[in-house]
């Protein structure tokens, strides 16, 4: 009987919360979803550009799937490979196919090759090509090409964890309702915290950034100042993300029920999976994930080298959701202020 009793009690507190419930039936349901979308999309085609004579090689490639384009100047060509448009650039120097990789991801950048030699495996010897990289190069480890995404992640990941459990605990303890019952104004509150937690965030970028090029040796392009700018932005917006979250929570369990809704997706549309195998409209929802900002500049500045003109787009966005996150913290804490 007694145990029959307990049996019934942990039914009847799973049914009366619907966020364990759906943690339980939906959360793996969304996460293998995402998986199959991923890793079970479209074929990816190489895009190549050709330019001048180089043009004859379109057919060729054309037969093994590639995505082909042709330019009228080799400087339009370089211009568009530099901006991410493009795989590959092929020309034609001293009668042999000039070959230039973009090099930032190791497993494009050997599709590509794969792709080019099939093609070019019907013309004589002396037609060899010469193969270039504009970034990184034919030893580039994988690692360098993913390393800078979970940089990203992992600062994204705990600080969000954290600061939603660390804020939740400022409420159930009483100390949140203590403070809202004296004059401080909310923005007050909310600032307060952010630059309590912020400090510490601020200790683990640098942390991060130096441990991520100097002990794992991380390939780093650019300039480290500007990687620990964007992995402080990213961790700022996390943790101003984390504690409007724990306003919805009442316990630590429920901060971590966010985590397949929340962190997960993040992962799949950061950029750590190609995401040109996906549907096309699916790849727009990268768009309102701040991960896929913070990782975008990351790998900009690690990997090709890009200064803070090049990566502007990703700190504006970065920092406009983390004004609005702490916007809207201040607007939440106004229901556990009592009047």
């Amino acid at each position: 009987m007694r145990i029959r009793a307990l049996v019934v009690r942990i039914i009847r507190q799973f049914v009366r919360d619907k966020r364990t419930l759906a943690l339980l039936f939906l959360a793996p349901l969304l996460i293998l979803s995402l998986t199959k979308l991923v890793f079970d999309g479209r074929t990816v085609s190489p895009e190549i550009g050709l330019t001048g004579p180089a043009s004859a090689f379109a057919e060729k490639l054309e037969e093994q799937n590639a995505s082909i384009t042709v330019y009228d100047s080799v400087s339009e060509a370089e211009e568009a490979l530099k901006n991410g448009k493009l795989d590959a650039v092929i020309q034609i120097k001293e009668g042999k196919p000039d070959i230039t990789l973009e090099g930032s991801d190791p497993s494009v950048s050997r599709s590509t090759q794969l792709v080019m030699q099939k093609a070019l495996q019907s013309h004589v010897q002396e037609l060899a090509p010469t193969v270039h990289y504009l970034y990184g190069g034919p030893d580039m480890a994988s690692f360098d090409s993913f390393g800078p995404v979970l940089i990203g992640f992992f600062s994204f990941f705990f600080v969000f964890l954290l600061a939603g459990v660390s804020f939740l605990r400022e409420r159930t303890s009483g100390t949140l309702e203590r403070l809202l019952a004296t004059p401080i104004r909310r923005s007050e509150i909310v600032l307060g915290y952010l630059a309590g937690f912020g400090i510490f965030t601020l200790l683990q970028a640098s942390l991060i950034a130096w441990f991520s090029v100097q002990v794992l040796g991380m390939s780093m392009a650019g300039h480290i100042v500007n990687m620990l700018l964007i992995n402080l932005l990213l961790s700022l917006t996390a943790l101003t993300l984390g504690t409007l979250l724990s306003s919805f929570a009442s316990s630590e369990f429920q901060i971590i029920q966010f985590i397949p809704i929340i962190i997960v997706p993040q992962a799949f549309f950061s950029g750590l999976f190609n995401l040109d195998a996906m549907n096309p409209v699916l790849q727009k929802l990268s768009f309102i994930m701040p991960l896929y900002y913070g990782a975008d500049a990351m790998r900009g500045i690690m990997i090709r080298g890009e200064g803070i003109a090049d990566i502007q787009l990703d700190i504006y966005v970065l920092a406009g959701l983390s004004i609005l996150f702490a916007l809207l913290n201040v607007a939440a804490l106004k229901k556990h202020r009592r009047m």
